[in-house]
């Protein structure tokens, strides 16, 4: 009988080539260990290929997290899991009563828990979806959706409140592997690369800056600047690159914001102040990034998103409007084959499929939680420039907190 033995892992996952094998001992005739050896190596090809196609097939198991009252559900975090054939939904937790028990006939589900934690440690899920808007939970929802060996996270926006929080939950991903992903889905849009590939290749002649507005509307200021800036500050360094500085001003009723003005914001995001803002970013491609928000003063089917300025045209990008992207100067919508017509990210399903693909390749999403921290890092910049009297700050910020609540 022959004894085949190797130096190799004993992982279910191993992929075994002819080269990986170290020794492989047969006290018989040469051709015998030859034999031997092709049938060990063709042995744990089958086994490791198998082990993959299972990996593949298998659903990813989900356990949803919100909070009526408190955020909610996000804008359908819940839901896009029911998408894909990949997933399967096994439980959802909700501290509020009659909230958990609607999400549940919503969901189709059986399986509910008034607390995330108990739901975490019960299920021991591969994927978690981080619903509420509030964003002073996220922190402490993602730390313990990573300590519960959930592979995968998708999380609402912003990621949290402060780069302090963001620190946290990026070591933790770090030292477990677990991929995060954050729920900017403009950022997955099928338009981007060819917009990217118009830029580099002069539709609009040389990039001059990027423009960028909040909603503008009743939260117009610091709120806006949080709960919908995110979105095309996100967008804004998918385009210029890492920002380098940033100068910013902020004004309530036409003055400086004073220590007097500051108050607690809602959906979570801490310390805000003011109704207006104004902001201009230096970054590493040399193109100069502004941003507005005016209480009032807009209106988002016309303001709410970026422009990419050029020296022959403007490309208009409006967060989550059909179409996304327009070249203003043709009145052309601009899709992933140049089609007239392109239908907007309203669901989340591009995002939920890019961190399956993610987790199976062992790669960053698309927005990861780094592209999430540098959102927060820019929001804190406009804060921080402000808080100092208006001087130019520069990345990455040495204060890791809310600004405001430093003043």
């Amino acid at each position: 009988m022959c004894t085949l033995t190797s130096d190799l892992g004993d992982g279910p996952d191993t992929l075994l080539r002819e080269s990986d094998v170290i020794s492989l001992h047969c006290p018989l005739t040469p051709e015998c260990n030859k034999m031997n050896r092709r049938r060990f190596i063709a042995f744990a090809l089958a086994s490791s290929l198998a082990s993959a196609s299972a990996e593949e097939q298998r659903k990813f198991r989900v356990a949803v997290i919100g909070h009526t009252g408190r955020g909610n559900y996000g804008h359908d975090l819940d839901k896009v899991w029911r998408l894909l054939p990949e997933t399967e939904i096994v439980a959802v937790a909700d501290a509020d009563a009659k909230g958990l028990a609607a999400e549940l006939k919503k969901l189709k589900l059986d399986r509910g828990f008034a607390d995330y934690r108990a739901m975490l440690a019960e299920v021991k899920p591969d994927i978690v979806a981080i619903c509420p808007r509030c964003i002073d939970q996220h922190r402490d929802m993602a730390l313990a959706a990573i300590e519960c060996g959930a592979r995968g996270i998708y999380i609402e926006k912003p990621l949290c409140r402060s780069l302090a929080e963001a620190d946290e939950i990026i070591a933790a991903c770090e030292r477990r592997n677990v991929k995060l992903a954050v729920a900017h889905r403009n950022r997955y849009h099928p338009a981007l690369p060819v917009v990217t590939r118009m830029v580099k290749e002069g539709a609009i002649g040389e990039l001059q800056e990027l423009r960028g507005r909040g909603k503008e509307d009743e939260r117009g200021g610091v709120l806006d600047l949080w709960v919908l800036g995110a979105h095309v500050f996100n967008l804004a360094h998918y385009f210029a690159g890492r920002p380098l500085a940033c100068t910013a001003g902020l004004l309530q009723d036409g003055r400086p914001v004073t220590r007097a003005d500051i108050q607690e914001g809602a959906e979570g995001v801490g310390p805000v102040a003011g109704n207006e803002l104004h902001a201009r970013f230096e970054t590493e491609r040399g193109v100069p990034f502004l941003f507005r928000s005016v209480r009032l003063a807009g209106n988002k089917a016309a303001g709410f998103g970026l422009q990419l300025v050029g020296t022959k045209g403007t490309i208009d990008l409006r967060v989550d409007m059909d179409p996304f992207a327009v070249l203003l100067a043709s009145g052309k919508p601009v899709g992933p084959a140049g089609d007239d017509a392109v239908a907007p990210v309203k669901s989340h399903e591009l995002a939920a499929r890019d961190l399956l693909a993610a987790m199976r390749e062992d790669r960053a999403p698309l927005c990861d939680a780094k592209a999430g921290r540098m959102t927060i890092e820019m929001i804190s910049a406009v804060l921080e420039s402000h808080r100092t009297g208006g001087r130019r700050v520069t990345f990455p910020l040495a204060t890791r907190q809310n600004p405001l609540s430093l003043v």
